[in-house]
């Protein structure tokens, strides 16, 4: 099996474990409207790399040195994939980016319409809190780890972070943004909740001040890195895989690297900012840092 197929096979097995811990997440004893359980659970099987997860595991696997953290590690697995899954079906409302099709399927606000689908967003949204005290009761993991976690995530998700980025990006629009407006949007509305997941999976293994500093510089390269990817397979990414339509930002007048320093030049400062990435895992003296520095390599040559 080349380095390819092992970390695709990896990044499935992460996947399945997610997917099944996800499915229990919601406990079938809480009374919950059915539509509103229903629309939570559309979005949430709806697919996706699972990213974000696989990168709170294997970040835990790299400082802890093996697989054994992953029990501890899957609530807050479940629960950054919880803060994903809401920002996008509030990012594909009318109000925001008005995207009919996610994944290939109908988005959340075209199959419950768009009340539920902000209420199944808000419920998402607030779920992820519950699920983090759950890696200190059932995982194992130090209460004061799991605060540190929490605190992040708000932090991470919210109006400095993943919300501000959205905002940010609401408000972009081209000939007006520059490149570092456009950073700014990227390192917030994708990146930091990256920068999250591999943060909270180093805090789960154990790691130093230094290693998690350098976990978070690993993030925060990857994150851009990946956004930039998304906006150049916008431009010329195959729809069939994409499971939506392409030129979508050019349509909606959305800034984008190629639009501000073009195609290559973006393929350029991909592969910048995936070295980078690797260099800090390497200089974070993980024990097991090679899961990372192979999604790093994966995600630059992903064609979804």
């Amino acid at each position: 099996m080349n380095e390819r197929a092992s970390i695709k096979a990896y990044l499935s097995k992460c996947a399945e474990l997610t997917e099944a811990s996800l499915k229990q997440s919601v406990p079938n004893s809480w009374d919950v409207p059915v539509q509103l359980r229903e629309a939570m659970q559309y979005s949430l099987e709806a697919g996706g790399k699972r990213l974000r997860p696989a990168l709170v595991l294997s970040a835990a696997e790299a400082v802890f040195g093996r697989t054994a953290t992953f029990d501890a590690a899957l609530p807050v697995a479940c629960a950054v994939e919880f803060i994903h899954t809401y920002s996008l079906i509030h990012d594909d409302l009318p109000a925001m980016d008005n995207d009919d099709f996610r994944r290939g399927k109908p988005t959340n606000h075209k199959v419950f319409g768009e009340a539920m689908a902000i209420l199944a967003g808000d419920a998402l949204l607030t779920h992820a809190f519950h699920l983090i005290p759950q890696a200190a009761r059932q995982g194992g993991i130090a209460a004061e780890a799991a605060l540190a976690i929490v605190e992040d995530l708000a932090k991470l998700a919210g109006a400095p972070g993943m919300v501000g980025g959205q905002v940010a990006d609401m408000l972009g629009e081209q000939g007006i943004t520059s490149i570092s407006e456009l950073e700014y949007i990227h390192l917030h509305k994708t990146s930091d909740l990256i920068v999250f997941s591999v943060t909270a999976g180093g805090r789960i293994g154990g790691a130093t001040d230094k290693q998690l500093e350098l976990l978070a510089t690993y993030g925060r390269n990857i994150g851009l890195a990946f956004q930039i990817r998304d906006d150049i397979l916008d431009l010329i990414g195959d729809e069939q895989k994409l499971g939506k339509k392409t030129n979508s930002d050019v349509q909606q007048n959305k800034v984008t690297y190629p639009f501000l320093i073009g195609i290559e030049e973006s393929k350029a400062q991909v592969e910048r900012l995936t070295q980078e990435a690797k260099a800090a895992v390497l200089d974070a003296g993980l024990l097991a840092p090679d899961r990372l520095l192979e999604i790093a390599d994966y995600l630059v040559g992903r064609d979804h």
